[in-house]
């Protein structure tokens, strides 16, 4: 069943990618290499600075997921190890896609190696997927409220409709935090069971979850030209949308639903400024973490198989 469910998300994945890129041909095909070139380089280099350093907020958010998974457990792990466990795991799951390579492997044999049991990885991984959630839906909601026009950009909608849309999200996260604050019943899933984290843990979870996404919105906003920007508030907004729909999607690094969504969103904007600001979010936020994970994982690797043959030994 297991494997017919990956073949099958694999199978959406690629649907998903060769029409996004369709759509993405049909948007860009006559825009020249020498347009988008420009675009690049009219990125001021105090915005490739502030772009950096939103992408290292990022990451840094996403460690912290595994941090507050760790306080709930009860484990005490070192920052340095959780860093790059997360690091790895993000840097290769948004690449290669969840339907094809979760980065659960990697967490496991991460962490068995300082003794957590399946069990307890398995825990930490949907509580991770949980905070990641919540951060979702509170930055969702809030941009929402604030800032009901967004959503009209991709599809005509009244405006009191999406506030009603973005309060409805913003009460499914008081209604975690009022199961945090009176104990409801686990959560359960198959042979497992989640319990409600305490409220010190909640709150941890509602600063990490949206960080890490106002971050990654912030390198494409601070890569978008200053004239005729739309705002902070809009790139959030229309990140989380291409986000969600890259995700469902199972496209692997959200090939193609980005820029799809992003170039219908953004009309005011010159298209070559657009794509040029999703190749500087690609390369800072995808590309980069991705090969530096793969030296990671190699080196992670190399040094369990030397401790294994010194134990033989």
């Amino acid at each position: 069943m297991t494997r017919r469910s990956d073949i099958a998300w694999t199978l959406i994945g690629l649907v998903a990618v060769l029409l996004s890129g369709y759509l993405l041909y049909e948007e860009v095909r006559n825009i020249s290499l020498a347009e988008l070139t420009d675009s690049l380089l009219a990125i001021a280099s105090g915005h490739w600075i502030a772009a950096a350093l939103a992408t290292l907020g990022a990451y840094c958010a996403l460690a912290w997921y595994d941090r507050i998974a760790m306080l709930h457990l009860g484990k005490r792990i070192s920052w340095w190890f959780i860093t790059l466990c997360s690091f790895t795991t993000y840097a290769l799951a948004h690449n290669i896609g969840a339907s094809v390579f979760s980065g659960a492997v990697v967490r496991y044999r991460a962490y068995r190696s300082k003794g957590l049991t399946p069990q307890e990885i398995g825990i930490l991984i949907v509580f991770c997927s949980l905070t990641f959630g919540l951060g979702t839906l509170l930055a969702g909601g809030a941009v929402l409220v604030l800032k009901p026009s967004v959503l009209d950009r991709m599809v005509e909608i009244d405006p009191w409709v999406t506030v009603g849309l973005g309060s409805l999200l913003l009460g499914l996260v008081a209604l975690y935090v009022l199961g945090s604050w009176r104990q409801f019943q686990p959560w359960k899933f198959g042979k497992w069971h989640i319990e409600y984290p305490r409220l010190r843990i909640v709150a941890r979870q509602l600063l990490a979850g949206p960080l890490e996404l106002l971050c990654a919105a912030a390198i494409i906003y601070f890569a978008l030209p200053p004239e005729q920007n739309p705002g902070y508030l809009t790139v959030l907004g229309v990140f989380l949308a291409s986000f969600s729909l890259a995700l469902l999607s199972h496209a692997p690094g959200g090939l193609g639903v980005l820029e799809v969504t992003f170039l219908a969103a953004l009309p005011e904007l010159d298209t070559a400024d657009v794509l040029a600001a999703l190749i500087v979010f690609r390369a800072l936020y995808l590309l980069l973490p991705f090969a530096l994970a793969i030296f990671i994982v190699l080196g992670f690797e190399t040094g369990q198989w030397a401790e294994r043959r010194k134990q033989r030994s």
